[in-house]
């Protein structure tokens, strides 16, 4: 294992993947962190990670990820890659002693996302999920208002994700998984999207209790990547569902391929005793986020202006949005290992996550509300809302 390092020292980065979403959000956080080192990027097409390491001032170029694990640089990694990989990646980076981000889904099932998150604490390495939007400036304000009990009880909390993405038949979906049966029904935005809204509603509200979800395919042929021609193909485009929480509270999840609005098109609402607050992670007219409150005295929901505090430096509410939020992403993980702060959003967040999709999926194969967690025996309360 690397270490950690010492006081005053950057923290070398490693980025396995050289896409458009390592372009967009992952690297310029890294570049733009005076904490963080880009040490090498590694791609299976060469002129994608030479064309990165100019862009982003990287030192090295790798072809082959075991080849970046070995550098000795190297102490934290970054898995960018298709869905099919982050889990076989992040094991690999575990297992080298490195730290590790991977992007969302950890892994398809509960079970597998759960052993990496414990494969981490035996190794002794610092964990990190892709969960974008727990990084907004909007987000993270309502969680602290949930904390530091300004909202006073939470009844309801409300994740909606609305963007109409795949509307368009001749739109390339990506990611069908590997082997999937066209002939039934593959969950797809309730794992790309749902995902996200899942996590967030949990960190607000606490751990799922019970879910019954709905599942649709509305899109019947469309264009999918590694395909030619429209293909007919049951990929779930829309799902809605009910939640309960242990804590008491209600909630209501939607995510969405074809409902028409504007990336990513998040937005988190939450009702609680002493007030309400809404979230609306839209990039609209230039801005990438707002936030409205409101309490039972004056219930008009008011607009509130965060300070400048709350975005990462160099940013403003104008920045595109993959790069604000991976930004403070960034920044928290890298400040999390040179400073030995506590962790959050961990694998084994992501391991919770993939158990609640895992089980709205259930619900909606089974007709029936789906009691969670599915895995008892990785059930830790005390970090329920943590």
């Amino acid at each position: 294992m690397s270490g950690r390092p010492e006081s005053g020292q950057r923290l070398g980065v490693g980025v396995i993947g050289a896409h458009a979403w390592a372009e967009s959000a992952h690297l310029p956080g890294y570049h733009a962190y005076d904490r963080a080192r880009l040490v090498a990027i590694c791609d299976t097409v060469p002129e994608r990670a030479h064309a990165m390491a100019a862009k982003f001032g990287i030192e090295r170029v790798y072809t082959d990820h075991r080849d970046l694990l070995a550098d000795p640089d190297v102490q934290m990694v970054d898995v960018c890659t298709p869905t099919d990989t982050h889990l076989p990646l992040s094991l690999a980076a575990i297992r080298a002693g490195k730290h590790v981000l991977s992007e969302k889904p950890l892994a398809h099932d509960a079970a597998d996302a759960f052993m990496a998150a414990r494969e981490a604490e035996k190794a002794g390495v610092r964990t990190k999920l892709g969960f974008t939007f727990r990084y907004s400036p909007a987000i993270r304000q309502i969680h602290a208002w949930i904390q530091d009990g300004t909202l006073g009880e939470i009844f309801h909390v409300h994740g909606l994700e609305q963007n109409s993405q795949f509307l368009d038949p001749q739109y390339p979906l990506r990611q069908v998984p590997q082997g999937a049966n066209f002939n039934e029904l593959i969950p797809s935005s309730i794992v790309g999207y749902g995902s996200h809204l899942i996590d967030l509603v949990r960190w607000c509200a606490g751990d799922y209790h019970s879910v019954i979800g709905s599942m649709r395919n509305f899109v019947p042929e469309r264009v999918v990547r590694g395909y030619e021609g429209l293909q007919r193909i049951q990929v779930e485009d829309g799902t809605v569902a009910l939640a309960e929480f242990t804590s008491g509270a209600q909630g209501m999840l939607q995510t969405s391929y074809i409902a028409v609005g504007n990336y990513p098109g998040v937005e988190l609402r939450v009702y609680g005793s002493k007030g309400a607050a809404v979230a609306r992670l839209v990039e609209e007219n230039g801005v990438a986020e707002t936030l409205r409150f409101a309490t039972p005295d004056a219930v008009e929901f008011q607009p509130i202006t965060l300070p400048e505090s709350a975005l990462p430096p160099g940013t403003t509410l104008h920045t595109p949005w993959p790069e604000l939020y991976y930004r403070n992403l960034v920044r928290h993980f890298v400040d999390e290992i040179l400073d030995d702060t506590p962790a959050e959003c961990t694998f084994y967040d992501g391991a919770k996550s993939q158990e609640a999709v895992n089980a709205i999926v259930q619900s909606h194969r089974e007709r029936r509300w789906v009691e969670l967690p599915l895995y008892p025996a990785e059930h830790r309360p005390e970090e329920a809302r943590a």
